[in-house]
């Protein structure tokens, strides 16, 4: 009974930990959103168009930022449709989540660490380009502004009531312009509307971080160091799924693993190039289209995969 308490103890701690410290990032983007939402007009959704293009460039640049709170407020942005699909990979790819603090504990020369945070900024602005260039070619219509969408879904009333609007998300940002259609901003809360949204995903955050601590300290990280170890051939392909886990946990098992020597490169990299941390977790909860979100992750895991191997083959070492 001791021991149960202790692990629920240690489980409920790492949690809130996990959690807390999400919280400001995802307030600082919900609260710009809504600044976006009340202000936007046509001058303002042409200016996020026309960024869109280097979005991919900026997103893995800022997303090279230890932990993995910048890709949480990128998968907050993606829902929202403020950036491209392009930009949302580039930021999850270049997210380093927990291999910094476990690199330097081990005191990795900063080279190498400089070398794989590099490759992946690299990765990420090459997939995200790739991924919003193929797109444009396929002519695939640019979406609207889905801020709207998510207040109207989570009832934050941040708008009134407008079933015109619930129909036709984009309808709001033309809305000051149009005489028969509109909405008194004066009395809206800018600030209480993104708190609401804030606290709603940070409680989905809380459940499903609460829930995945529980079962890897029921199975043991030692398990899944095993797992990753046990087949050098599989090894690229097994650490991009591990890294896939919305959890710190896997890019500190892969960062161990590889300073360890257990991992190659290759591993080693194909897993901490998809670890993304919590992002997934708000990209599910924020982005209620299962099957775009299913394609994300199917990309990531492709990309991990192609540029481990790649590693692996070409004798790279970091």
């Amino acid at each position: 009974m001791e021991e149960i308490m202790h692990i629920a103890g240690h489980v409920l701690e790492h949690s809130i930990e996990d959690t807390l410290y999400l919280i400001p990032f995802l307030f600082v983007t919900y609260l710009a959103m809504e600044w976006l939402e009340h202000k936007a007009g046509d001058k303002a959704q042409n200016a996020i168009k026309r960024a869109g293009k280097a979005g991919p460039v900026i997103g893995a640049v800022l997303g090279v930022v230890p932990q993995c709170g910048f890709s949480a407020a990128a998968s907050t942005l993606y829902a929202g449709r403020v950036i491209t699909v392009g930009t949302l990979i580039a930021v999850l790819l270049s997210t380093s989540d927990e291999m910094i603090p476990i690199f330097l504990a081990a005191q990795v020369p900063l080279s190498t660490m400089g070398a794989i945070l590099g490759a992946k900024v690299v990765m990420g602005i090459v997939a995200g380009l790739a991924l919003d260039g193929v797109l444009r070619l396929l002519h695939r219509p640019e979406e609207h502004l889905r801020i709207h969408e998510l207040c109207q879904r989570d009832h934050c009333h941040c708008n009134g009531e407008c079933h015109a609007c619930e129909e036709n998300p984009e309808l709001v940002y033309k809305a000051e312009k149009d005489e028969e259609h509109h909405h008194d901003h004066a009395g809206a809360s800018i600030v209480k509307s993104a708190l609401k949204h804030t606290a709603q995903v940070t409680v989905f955050i809380f459940i499903v971080t609460l829930l995945l601590n529980v079962v890897l300290e029921t199975v043991g990280e030692d398990a899944l160091a095993q797992i990753l170890g046990s087949n050098s051939a599989l090894s690229v392909v097994v650490a991009a799924i591990v890294g896939l886990i919305p959890n710190c946990a896997a890019s500190v098992v892969i960062a161990d693993l590889y300073v360890e020597g257990v991992l190659g490169a290759g591993a080693m990299f194909a897993g901490l190039l998809v670890s993304a941390g919590v992002g997934l977790l708000v990209l599910f909860r924020a982005n209620r289209r299962p099957k775009q979100n299913l394609i994300i992750v199917a990309i990531l895991l492709v990309v991990g995969i192609v540029a481990g191997a790649i590693v692996s083959a070409a004798g790279i070492v970091f």
